[in-house]
């Protein structure tokens, strides 16, 4: 199951990188984007949650690291009332579309 990080920069400037056990992250947030803090934290924690349950299927226990980094998000977010968080890289990529 390829895995994945993702940075972010907050309402502050601050950046955090986040681990996914799944490309799924890719469904739901897009690279270069910027979402309300509320919007970004729902989206990255229905992510996470299908990631982790990607590796209960296939391995038959949860993933730790996605629950990790969801609660690290939502701790994170907790400062930030209002503001815009962008999504800085998502590594790896998705691959580009055959023209």
């Amino acid at each position: 199951m390829p895995e994945m990080r993702f940075a972010v920069r907050w309402p502050d400037g601050a950046e955090s990188s986040h681990y996914s056990p799944s490309l799924v992250m890719h469904d739901f947030l897009s690279t270069g984007e910027s979402y309300g803090v509320a919007d970004f934290v729902a989206r990255a924690g229905e992510a996470l949650d299908a990631a982790g349950e990607r590796v209960r299927a296939a391995y038959g226990f949860a993933c730790t690291s996605a629950m990790a980094s969801r609660d690290e998000i939502v701790q994170t977010a907790a400062a930030y009332p209002d503001g815009e968080v962008t999504v800085l890289r998502m590594e790896p990529p998705l691959p580009a579309a055959a023209s």
